[in-house]
C-alpha cells in the first residue's frame, strides 16, 4: 500500500471522527459492514493474530464496502481519537470525509488498474493456444462420426423396407 493512500485513510478517518460517525472495535465493525452500514472500513495489519482481522477484507469486498489496511494499530487508533490503539475501525457516516473516501477509491482503482497489462501479456499467449487448438475441427469431425453411428444403426433402411413392401 503506498503512503499517499494511508496518508489519505488516516485524514479520512480523523476527519470523519470530527465531522461523522466512526465505530473502533473489530467485532462491531464486523456487524456494521453485514448491516451494510460502513462506508468505509480501515484495520491495522499488525494485528496479533491475524486472523482477529483477515475476514473483514473479504466480508467488505463481498459487501461492496471499501477496505484498507494500514500498517499499525497505535497509528490506527491515535486517527481515531483513541488514546490506545485499535485493530479496526468503520466510517459510518463520513461527514466532511466523503471527497477523501471517493478519491481513495480512485487511487485503489488505479493501482488495481497498474497490474493489468501483464494479464493483456496473457491474452496474447492465449491467440498462439487457438492456434494449437486449430485441430479443433477434429471436435467438429466427431458429430460427423455420430451421423455415422446413427448410420450404422440405420432404423432408416426399415422405412425403406415398409416402402419396398408397399410398392409390392
Amino acid at each position: 500500500m503506498s503512503e499517499e493512500i494511508i496518508d489519505k485513510v488516516f485524514e479520512a478517518v480523523e476527519i470523519a471522527k470530527a465531522t461523522g460517525k466512526v465505530k473502533k472495535g473489530t467485532n462491531e465493525v464486523t456487524k456494521l459492514i453485514e448491516r451494510g452500514k460502513a462506508k468505509l472500513v480501515v484495520y491495522a495489519e499488525n494485528v496479533s493474530p491475524k486472523e482477529i482481522v483477515m475476514h473483514l477484507p473479504l466480508l467488505s469486498k463481498e459487501k461492496g464496502v471499501l477496505c484498507v489496511g494500514v500498517p499499525t494499530k497505535e497509528e490506527l487508533g491515535a486517527a481515531a481519537g483513541l488514546g490506545v490503539s485499535t485493530a479496526s475501525i468503520a466510517v459510518t457516516e463520513p461527514g466532511e470525509a466523503k471527497a477523501i473516501i471517493k478519491e481513495i477509491t480512485a487511487l485503489l482503482e488505479e493501482k488495481d488498474k497498474k497490474p493489468e497489462p501483464k494479464p493483456e501479456e496473457k491474452p496474447e499467449a492465449k491467440p498462439e493456444k487457438k492456434e494449437d487448438k486449430k485441430p479443433e475441427p477434429k471436435p467438429e469431425e466427431k458429430p460427423e462420426a455420430k451421423p455415422e453411428k446413427k448410420e450404422d444403426k440405420k432404423p432408416e433402411p426399415k422405412p425403406e423396407e415398409k416402402k419396398e413392401k408397399a410398392s409390392e
